[in-house]
């Protein structure tokens, strides 16, 4: 049975990415979980074309340029920002470093939706990061949690199995291995095979 609804949001993960230069493929760490998850929002990016004909569209063309949007949780892990914003903790004071000349590192970001059926598992292949705002603010009557965002973008990362740019990938069904396997590595095509 197919879910005909969906809602909230878990197990989110990410695995760092490294790209080869030379095939633009990536292969990934293990996936390590985000913990305090509170919503996730990404935007399809790319235009969308029309090709004027004989006095009407006579062709439209959509781009895949990836997603845009935003991760908000309870607070970004340190282990996320040592492996992907390029902190560094100094090994006399302990003291985590964020240095001007870091570079983020692109990562695979792994979820789930949960579903009336089954929760739905998704991953996003080649997401960067950005370094998240800094805030907080005093307590007053009541305690007001404050989140942490980071701003993410996603393209596509090409696969030598579907010999294809590949964006993102998702499985409902839990008796197939893949589904069990999610959360461990990132899971990818196997065989360059299409069904329908």
């Amino acid at each position: 049975m197919a879910n005909k609804i969906k809602y909230g949001l878990s197990r989110v993960y990410y695995a760092k990415a490294t790209i080869d230069t030379s095939t633009g493929t990536a292969t990934y760490a293990t996936p390590v979980a985000i913990p305090g998850a509170v919503s996730l929002s990404m935007d399809p990016s790319g235009e969308q074309n029309k090709f004027y004909a004989d006095n009407i569209a006579y062709a439209t063309f959509a781009a895949n340029a990836g997603y845009e949007g935003s991760l908000e949780v309870a607070v970004i892990p340190d282990s996320f920002r040592k492996d992907i914003l390029g902190e560094v903790v100094d090994a006399d004071s302990d003291i985590q470093l964020e240095k001007a000349a870091a570079t983020a590192q692109p990562f695979a970001l792994l979820f789930q939706f949960e579903g009336d059926d089954t929760a739905t598992r998704h991953v996003l292949y080649n997401v960067t990061a950005k370094r998240p705002n800094i805030g907080s603010k005093t307590t007053e009557e009541s305690v007001e949690v404050q989140t942490e965002t980071l701003d993410l973008a996603c393209g596509a990362i090409f696969n030598t199995k579907v010999d294809d740019n590949i964006v993102k990938g998702k499985i409902s069904d839990k008796t197939k291995q893949a589904y069990t396997d999610w959360f461990n590595s990132v899971q990818q095509p196997s065989s360059g095979g299409a069904t329908t």
